[in-house]
C-alpha cells in the first residue's frame, strides 16, 4: 500500500509535468474535466514546467476550449528537468507526477529518480522499451522502500494492450493459455497525423536494440513457463483475415509491456502466464507500399548519426506525411478511432493445462477515440486516480510497475469503459 499519504499532507493530488507540451495540453483538460473524482469527490492539481508563460497559456486555451474560466486560476509550478533542485521541490508537493516530458531517454530518468527520492507517485506515457526497463532495473528496490509506484506507459498503446490482454484472461472461463492482438485504427476525410514526439521515440528505441539486449541481460531471468500450445510467430508481412487487411508485427513497446506484466503475475502471484503476439493492420497495398519504402529508407539511416538526425528534422518526408511537428488537427482527431482485437485460447474450466491442445477460445475488444491525444490523456489520468482511490489494490509494495502489475486488482478497465475505451467480449 502507498505510503504516500493521499489527504491533506501534500498540496496536491497530481502535479501534470510537461503541460505546455503537445500531448501535456491534453492530459491538462483531461484532469480538467475529472476533478470530481478525486478523493472525497475533489481533485486537488498543478502543472509544471519550464516556462511560466507557456504553462499560463495552456491554461488560458483549456479555460475557453471547456468553457471553465475557473482554469485560469489553476496553480503554477515553475520546474526545469535539467534542475535537480526545482525537480525535487515539485515532487515534494504532489501526491503524484504524470510526466509528460519526452523522449524518455533523455528525460525521464531525473524525473523517476526525483519521484522516488521525494516520494511522490509517477506515472508516465513512454513508448521506450529501454528507458521502461532501465528504470525498472535502477529503481524498483528503492521505490518498494519508499511505498512509490513508478508506472510506465500509460498512454496509447500500452493501457489498452495490457489491460486488454488481462481483460480477455478474466473473461475466459478457463485457464488463458495465449492471445494475439491486432491493432487498426480508422480516420476522417482529412487522414490521421502523429505529433513527431511518437517519431522521435521510435527513432531512438530502435537505435537503442543492442543495448536493450544487454540491458535485459542484466536482469537475470529465467525462461517463462510455456502453458498450451505454443504461440507461432507471424511473417513480417501477411494477410490478416481477423481484421481483413494486410497486418505486420507490431513495433512499439506492448509485447515487452504484457512480457513484463505476465513475468510479474507468474512470479509474484504464481498466476499462469499467457504468450503473446501483438500485430497491426496496415491497409491495402498502396499503403504496404508506403510502408515498405518508408520502413527500408528508416532502417538505413536509424544506422548512422547523420541519418537519425535526417529523420529527426525531416519526420513528415519520411513518414509519408504521417509524422508531423504540428500534430494532429483537431478535426483530425475527432474523426480518429482505434480499436483492438485480441484473440485467445486455452482450456475450458475442468480441462487440464498440461494435458493436450487448447480446446477453447475467446475474442475480446478495446475501442476508443482517437490514440494519441484523446485516449493517451484518458488512459493517463484514470491511471492516477486509481491511485488516488484505491491505494489497497495496488501491488503490495512500492516499486517500478507495467500498467498490468500496478492496476490488474483495480478497477481500471471500468473507469477507463467510463471515458470512452470500451472493453467488451464477442
Amino acid at each position: 500500500m502507498a505510503s504516500v499519504e493521499t489527504s491533506s499532507s501534500r498540496p496536491y493530488h497530481i502535479i501534470i509535468f510537461g503541460a505546455s507540451g503537445f500531448t501535456g495540453q491534453y492530459v491538462v483538460e483531461e484532469v480538467a474535466r475529472t476533478v470530481s473524482e478525486g478523493p472525497s469527490g475533489t481533485l486537488r492539481w498543478a502543472v509544471a514546467g519550464r516556462s511560466k508563460a507557456k504553462l499560463e497559456k495552456v491554461l488560458e486555451q483549456a479555460a475557453g476550449a471547456l468553457s471553465k474560466p475557473e482554469l485560469r486560476t489553476v496553480d503554477i509550478i515553475v520546474s526545469d528537468v535539467k534542475e535537480p533542485d526545482s525537480l525535487a521541490a515539485m515532487c515534494k508537493q504532489a501526491v503524484i507526477v504524470l510526466n509528460c516530458v519526452g523522449p524518455y531517454r533523455f528525460y525521464g530518468e531525473p524525473v523517476v529518480k526525483a519521484c522516488v527520492e521525494n516520494g511522490a507517485h509517477c506515472l508516465d506515457i513512454s513508448g521506450e522499451p529501454q528507458f521502461l526497463e532501465g528504470m525498472q532495473l535502477n529503481y524498483h528496490s528503492e521505490a518498494a522502500k519508499k511505498g512509490v509506484y513508478i508506472v510506465g506507459s500509460c498512454g496509447f498503446d500500452s493501457i489498452p494492450a495490457d489491460m486488454g490482454v488481462l481483460y480477455t484472461r478474466d473473461q475466459f472461463r478457463g485457464t488463458l493459455t495465449a492471445v494475439e492482438s491486432f491493432l487498426t485504427a480508422s480516420a476522417g476525410p482529412e487522414g490521421a497525423s502523429i505529433h513527431d514526439g511518437t517519431w522521435q521515440s521510435a527513432i531512438y528505441g530502435v537505435a537503442d536494440g543492442a543495448s536493450l539486449r544487454s540491458l535485459r541481460r542484466k536482469f537475470k531471468y529465467q525462461p517463462l513457463p510455456v502453458v498450451g500450445a505454443k504461440i507461432k510467430r507471424r511473417s513480417a508481412l501477411f494477410y490478416s483475415n481477423e481484421v481483413q487487411q494486410y497486418a505486420v508485427p507490431f513495433m512499439g513497446t506492448d509485447p515487452s509491456v504484457v512480457k513484463r506484466t505476465q513475468r510479474f503475475l507468474a512470479e509474484e502471484q504464481q498466476e499462469s502466464p499467457v504468450q503473446y503476439g501483438a500485430y497491426a493492420g496496415v491497409g491495402g497495398v498502396g499503403n504496404i507500399i508506403k510502408m515498405l519504402v518508408a520502413g527500408m529508407m528508416f532502417m538505413l539511416l536509424i544506422k548512422f548519426n547523420f541519418g537519425r538526425n535526417l529523420l529527426i528534422k525531416y519526420p513528415e518526408f519520411f513518414s509519408f506525411g504521417f509524422f508531423t511537428k504540428a500534430g494532429p488537427t483537431k478535426s483530425q482527431m475527432k474523426d480518429s478511432s482505434f480499436q483492438f482485437a485480441f484473440y485467445g485460447e486455452g482450456y475450458t474450466e475442468g480441462k487440464d493445462p498440461s494435458q493436450g491442445k487448447p480446446d477453447g477460445k475467446i475474442r475480446t475488444l478495446v475501442q476508443g477515440p482517437e490514440a494519441g491525444y484523446v485516449a493517451t490523456p484518458i488512459a493517463m489520468v484514470q491511471a492516477a486516480l486509481t491511485i488516488l482511490n484505491e491505494p489497497n489494490a495496488l501491488p503490495r509494495t512500492g516499486g517500478v510497475y507495467t500498467p498490468g502489475a500496478a492496476f490488474g486488482k483495480t478497477t481500471l478497465i471500468d473507469r477507463l469503459h467510463k471515458h470512452g475505451i470500451q472493453f467488451s467480449v464477442k
